[in-house]
């Protein structure tokens, strides 16, 4: 029989809409205002902690709830202001280490999250994203650099088996001297093959000394790498953080805008993204008496108290780590790192340890936190901590593999391998700005957004039941449908973000879904003109239209994966909506109208369309 949908497809056909409705039914609710305080630098957020924050801020703000869960605090308000408020309270009460962030918490219901339902992901230009700009420390980038010269210059010339004096860092640069003339003449020819980059040169006022600097191309190249670097590594901690469509990119010579459109754990986001955390790996001096360091050494301090004294000589630095995973000792149940080198770093362990076998090594913590201050250029100053977080004596021949203990908490050895994992930065950044963008140009968006798309669809609305009648009512079900089907997909996509751009994408597919809706009704027109019964013409106008509406939406979609694959932020954000927005606007105008029809008209005797 014509026009006849057996029952399962039809039941299939309202499953698929209801299940929509049920995905999009999470943006129903708007999220509050929040704060979130979790620890850093083996701090805990502990039930004292909690109550020290919650009755600070009762006293002062209205609260609307304020919980404790895995190891962080959030507390709900009702506004921006109380917020603001609360985050500047929380600061003086709690200090620097605690990391306090603004945060959007979601108010969806309990049981629509049980069927894995969550509210869009809000582009910057919306509600619930949050801004970083970050700033590289380029003194202490080429601090490094000069220090790593003077180390492979000791290591190359005694490879080679030249003789030298001393090499060491002065303001105007490496000084290497040399105990005879031959042996300087052998060292500068030996080191222009080795480093072309740095300029060499011997003194003529004292040709037993050779003074080095790098050279403008190399500082310039060495400034970019660095840069270049941190982002590639910022975006690797990103996405270690799962937020969909980050914008990372660089801005002048020495900053990095950080974009997190749609993040709901800010407080873990300002955490790892500022933080500069790396390992080093040195030898203890066991030379060392009660006070007295010996030359080439220096005291360092335990994180659990105490100091101990290490060889400068970095044995290992965190650069050559590729993996790290936190988990227990089977030996003493207590936390540990298990760090994984790539082939550079393995030789280098391997070498290191081979000959200090029964002798204790020592895991330096290193981290660049802000002081506050500022130095001349206005730029902020940072302060090195170096912390010793474990010594262990050294049992057999390191490689690639190997386990690092002496951790406060297991929060903490899993915080430490995620910095491990996202990489080590080649030089220190600092926040220099941080921005919540949504309360106010972001609301006035999404409200304007919103208008857009709700005049949009009534015009439409209104022209399909005005010149197609009871065609017409069917239309604006499935257009209905349509917006919601977008919505519901949209949300629990994992990586979709709606933007601005994407919000016209809606309003696009919203005038495709009613073109194809066009094309059929004109086409059942036409057959009726032609003298087919209403069922036939439903049947034939469906049929023929198909093909039509197939080819011009087959394009559109081949154009926004275009877009999706070549375009960033924004434009990635309008492709994603299009393409989502294509396949329901074919679904809904094809197949949930034919359902309709079929369940209005469907194999009943009709003499006359209400079309």
């Amino acid at each position: 029989m014509l026009n006849r949908y057996p029952l399962w497809k039809t039941l299939l056909v309202a499953l698929t809409v209801i299940v929509g409705f049920l995905f999009a039914a999470p943006n129903l609710y708007e999220a509050d205002h929040a704060l979130q305080v979790s620890g850093v630098r083996g701090a805990k957020v502990d039930v004292e902690t909690f109550d020290r924050v919650k009755s600070k801020l009762a006293k002062q703000i209205d609260i609307k709830s304020a919980v404790l869960e895995d190891g962080q605090i959030l507390v709900r308000l009702k506004d921006l202001d109380a917020q603001l408020k609360a985050r500047e309270l929380t600061t003086q009460l709690l200090g620097e280490k605690y990391t306090v962030a603004l945060n959007m918490a979601a108010t969806t219901p309990s049981w629509l999250e049980a069927i894995g339902a969550s509210p869009l992901n809000l582009g910057l230009d919306l509600r619930g994203g949050i801004y970083f700009l970050m700033e590289v420390d380029m003194k202490d980038l080429l601090k490094t650099t000069r220090d790593q010269m003077v180390v492979d210059f000791k290591s190359d010339l005694r490879g080679e088996k030249i003789r030298y004096r001393s090499i060491r860092w002065q303001p105007e640069g490496v000084v290497l001297k040399f105990r005879d003339e031959a042996a300087a003449d052998k060292a500068l020819s030996f080191l222009k093959t080795r480093y072309a980059k740095i300029n060499l040169r011997q003194l003529n006022a004292d040709p037993l000394t050779i003074r080095a600097n790098m050279s403008d191309a190399m500082l310039r190249e060495t400034k970019l790498a660095a840069v270049e670097q941190n982002i590639t590594i910022i975006r690797s901690r990103v996405n270690e953080l799962g937020v969909a469509e980050p914008d990372v990119q660089r801005q002048g010579e020495d900053r990095i805008v950080v974009q997190l459109p749609g993040i709901q754990d800010t407080a873990r986001a300002k955490e790892l993204l500022g933080a500069t955390a790396t390992l080093e790996f040195h030898m203890v001096d066991q030379r060392a008496s009660s006070g007295s360091v010996p030359a080439g050494s220096k005291v360092y301090q335990q994180r659990e108290g105490g100091s101990v004294v290490l060889y400068k000589k970095v044995m290992l630095r965190g650069t050559h780590i590729t993996g790290a995973n936190a988990g227990f000792s089977q030996q003493s149940s207590q936390p540990e790192v298990s760090i994984k080198l790539d082939a550079k770093g393995g030789n280098k362990m391997s070498e290191g340890t081979k000959d200090n076998i029964g002798k204790p090594m020592a895991t330096v913590f290193i981290e660049y936190k802000p002081t506050g201050k500022v130095d001349k250029n206005g730029k902020q100053i940072l302060k090195k901590i170096e912390e010793v977080i474990s010594v262990a004596t050294i049992n057999d021949r390191l490689g690639r593999n190997f386990v690092i203990t002496g951790l406060d908490s297991p929060g903490e050895a899993h915080q430490l391998s995620l910095l491990l994992r996202a990489g080590a930065l080649r030089a220190p950044i600092q926040i220099v700005e941080e921005r919540t963008v949504g309360p106010s140009l972001g609301k006035e968006n999404i409200e304007l957004g919103a208008t857009a798309i709700a005049i949009g669809l009534v015009g439409v609305l209104l022209f399909m039941l005005v010149y197609y009648r009871g065609f017409g009512v069917v239309s604006n079900i499935a257009l209905a449908a349509n917006v919601v089907l977008i919505i519901g997909v949209m949300s629990s996509l994992l990586g979709a973000t709606l933007t601005l751009p994407g919000m016209a994408g809606i309003v696009l597919t919203v005038g495709m879904a009613v073109d194809a809706n066009v094309l059929i009704f004109e086409r059942i027109r036409e057959e009726l003109a032609a003298g087919r019964s209403p069922q036939q013409a439903i049947h034939h106008g469906y049929d023929s239209a198909f093909s039509t509406i197939f080819d011009a939406n087959i394009t559109t979609l081949i154009a926004a994966i275009i877009l999706f694959s070549f375009g960033a932020g924004p434009i990635k954000g309008f492709a994603i909506t299009l393409s989502v927005g294509i396949v329901t606007s074919v679904f809904t105008a094809v197949v949930v109208t034919r359902t309709l029809v079929n369940l209005w008209v469907g194999g009943k005797r009709v003499d006359k369309l209400s079309i």
